[in-house]
C-alpha cells in the first residue's frame, strides 16, 4: 500500500477559546447539525441533538452552583449521557475528570476526595457504592445519577429529571485558551493515581497534528472503540477526533470482549477501530475469526502498550486490515509518535507527529547515538501544566519544555522509534498503567499471604501481572489457593488488576534495608521462572490451572 500524504493547515487558537466549541458546537455553525453524531444499539443522535443534550446538563450543573474551574467527576458507561456531560461541563467553564465505573468504593472515595469535585455524575451502581460515605465528602454538593435506582438522600438526583427541567439553550462561559479544562489520570510508583492538568487548547492542538495531519480522520468515518471513554486514549480517538470533522461515533456500554467487538463491527460497520494489543490478540486468535467480515474498517488504531511485530502479522493474516500503532501519555494527552496510513513498519511505533519533538537521552541527560537505547523526552504544546498535588513529581517529569517519560526507546536511521521497555516498575495491563504496589497491598490483606511481590511477565508479547507469594504457615499452597487469591483481588480492587499467574515461593530477594529488589525480580523472569506458577486467567485453564495446561487471555 502506498503512503497517503496528508495535508492540513494548522489552526491558531484565539485567546478566548473553549474546546467544546472546537469539537462540537462549530459543527452546527458549519451546517452539520443534521449529521449523525452518535449511534448506539438503541438510538441515533444528530450533532444538534448532542449539543442540546449538552446544553441541558450544562444548565443543570450551572443551576447547582458549579463555577468556572470547578471539577465534575464522571463515572459512566459509554452512553450519550457521558458525551453530553463532558461538553456541558466544558461549555460552562468547568473541569472534566473521568474514572472507571467498575472501581471499588474505596477507590471511588479516593477520587472524590482527591479531585474535590463539586458534582459527581455516575451510574446508579456507582451511586449505591458511595451512598454510605457520600455525605462525608466535604466538597461534594450533588450526585447526578444515570439509571432508575436512586439512593435516598438530598445529595442524589436523577440525570433524566435534571435534563427535563433545563433549556436546550446555554450561554457559554468565555474561557481562555489557557484555562484548565481536563484532568487525565496517570499512575505513579506510589500506586496513587495523580491528575495531569490540561488546558482548553491542549486537546485541539493534538487533534490538529495527530488526528487530522497524521492519520487522517475524515467526515465520512464511522468510529468504534474497544477501550472505554474514561480512558483518555478512547476519549480522543472515539469522541473528540471524529467530532472535530463531523464523523459518526459508535458507542456500546457492555464489556469489550472479542464477541462484543465482532458483534458491534457487524452492527455499525465502522471505518476506524480503536483498539489495544490485548484485544487485537484475542480477536486474531478467536476460533471464529475467519467468519467475521472487517472489510468496512480502513484502519485500526493501537496504543496503550507496544504492538509486537508477530501480533501485527497474525492480525494481517486474519483480517488484512492495517494497524496504526502509536504512543501517547496522560501528560501529553494523546499520541505523539505513530505509524501512518500506508507507512507501517511492524514492531515500530512509527515517527514523531508534526509539532512534537523527541529526544532519547542516557543517564547523564545527553542524547544517545542513533540506535542506542535511552529514555524518551517529548515536547509539544499539548503538554499538561503539571500534576495536581504532586509538586516534586511535576518537577521531575516536566522539565521546561520537555516531558520526561518512563519509556525506553531507540531511534533508527529512518526516524522510526522502537520501544524497549519502561524505566520503572509500573505495569501496563490491557494498555492501562497499574501499580504493583497497589496489587501487593491488596494481596497482603488476604489471610493466606505473608509476603508478596508483583512483577510483569510477557505472554504473546503482552505484559501481565504475576504475584510471587510467601504463604503463611499452616496454609496449603497450590492451584486452589492461587485461584482463590486471584478471585479475592478481583473483588477487592478493579478486576483487571488481578494477577494472571501466581507462584508460591519461600523467599523474595531483598536489599540490606529489607526492601524487595524489584530489579532482580524483573531480570529473573523467564520461561524457566514461570515454571511452577499457576494460571488464574481462565476460562481455558480455569483459575489455578498449572502452567503448561492451557490458560486463556484475560480481559
Amino acid at each position: 500500500m502506498t503512503e497517503r500524504p496528508l495535508t492540513h493547515s494548522f489552526r491558531e487558537f484565539p485567546e478566548r477559546f473553549n474546546m467544546a466549541d472546537y469539537f462540537l458546537y462549530e459543527r452546527l455553525a458549519e451546517g452539520m447539525g443534521d449529521r449523525i453524531a452518535l449511534r448506539t444499539a438503541r438510538e441515533e443522535l444528530t450533532y444538534t441533538q448532542v449539543a442540546e443534550a449538552s446544553n441541558r446538563i450544562g444548565n443543570a450543573l450551572r443551576h447547582l452552583g458549579l463555577h468556572p474551574e470547578d471539577r465534575v467527576l464522571i463515572a459512566l458507561h459509554d452512553t450519550p449521557e457521558f458525551v453530553a456531560t463532558i461538553f456541558g461541563t466544558l461549555r460552562i467553564g468547568g473541569v472534566v475528570a473521568m474514572v472507571n465505573p467498575l472501581l471499588t468504593p474505596e477507590e471511588l472515595r479516593y477520587f472524590l476526595e482527591y479531585t474535590r469535585c463539586r458534582v459527581f455524575v455516575c451510574i446508579s451502581e456507582v451511586a449505591e457504592k458511595i451512598s454510605k460515605f457520600a455525605m462525608e465528602i466535604r466538597t461534594l454538593e450533588a450526585v447526578i445519577v444515570v439509571g432508575e435506582d436512586l439512593p435516598q438522600g438530598d445529595l442524589f438526583r436523577s440525570y433524566v429529571q435534571s435534563e427535563l427541567e433545563e433549556s436546550t439553550k446555554l450561554d457559554p462561559y468565555p474561557t481562555h485558551r489557557d484555562d484548565p479544562a481536563y484532568w487525565l489520570f496517570t499512575s505513579g510508583t506510589t500506586g496513587k493515581p495523580k491528575a495531569s492538568i490540561h488546558l482548553h487548547h491542549d486537546f485541539p492542538w493534538n487533534c490538529e497534528r495527530y488526528a487530522l495531519a497524521s492519520v487522517g480522520y475524515a467526515q465520512k468515518d464511522v468510529t468504534l472503540s474497544v477501550p472505554k471513554l474514561f480512558f483518555g486514549y478512547a476519549t480522543g480517538s472515539n469522541l473528540f477526533f471524529p467530532f472535530a470533522v463531523g464523523a459518526t461515533v459508535c458507542l456500546f456500554r457492555e464489556r469489550s470482549t472479542p464477541e462484543s467487538v465482532f458483534e458491534n463491527i457487524e452492527r455499525f460497520k465502522p471505518t476506524l477501530l480503536v483498539s489495544v494489543p490485548t484485544m487485537i490478540l484475542q480477536m486474531a486468535n478467536h476460533a471464529d475469526a475467519a467468519k467475521h467480515d472487517l472489510k468496512s474498517i480502513r484502519a485500526v488504531f493501537s496504543a496503550g502498550e507496544a504492538l509486537p511485530a508477530e501480533l501485527y502479522r497474525k492480525w494481517q493474516e486474519a483480517f488484512k486490515v492495517e494497524i496504526l500503532d502509536g504512543i501517547g501519555s496522560a501528560e501529553l494527552f494523546h499520541i505523539y509518535i505513530t505509524n501512518r496510513p500506508g507507512d507501517v513498519v511492524p514492531g515500530s511505533l512509527g515517527k514523531i507527529v508534526p509539532g512534537y519533538h523527541a529526544r532519547i537521552v542516557g543517564p547523564d541527560g545527553n542524547n544517545v547515538s542513533p540506535g542506542e537505547v535511552g529514555t524518551l523526552l517529548v515536547n509539544g504544546d499539548s503538554a499538561a501544566v503539571g500534576y495536581f498535588q504532586a509538586h516534586e513529581k511535576t518537577k521531575e517529569i516536566f522539565r521546561g519544555d520537555w516531558v520526561r517519560s518512563a519509556d525506553l526507546f531507540r531511534l533508527d536511521g529512518s526516524g522510526r522509534f522502537w520501544y524497549s521497555g519502561r524505566t520503572d516498575d509500573i505495569l501496563k495491563v490491557g494498555g492501562i498503567f497499574v501499580s504493583p504496589i497497589e496489587i501487593e497491598d491488596c494481596l497482603l490483606s488476604h489471610p493466606a499471604v505473608a509476603e508478596c511481590a508483583v512483577v510483569a511477565y510477557r505472554e504473546a508479547g503482552l505484559e501481565k501481572p504475576m504475584a510471587l507469594i510467601i504463604p503463611k504457615a499452616g496454609t496449603k499452597p497450590g492451584a486452589a489457593l492461587a485461584g482463590e487469591i486471584a478471585q479475592f483481588v478481583k473483588g477487592a480492587i478493579a478486576p483487571y488488576k488481578f494477577p494472571r499467574r501466581v507462584k508460591f515461593v519461600e523467599e523474595l530477594p531483598k536489599n540490606d534495608r529489607g526492601k524487595v529488589e524489584r530489579k532482580k525480580l524483573r531480570e529473573a523472569v523467564s520461561e524457566e521462572f514461570l515454571e511452577g506458577s499457576f494460571d488464574t486467567d481462565g476460562p481455558q485453564g480455569g483459575p489455578g490451572s498449572p502452567r503448561g495446561e492451557g490458560g486463556g487471555e484475560g480481559a
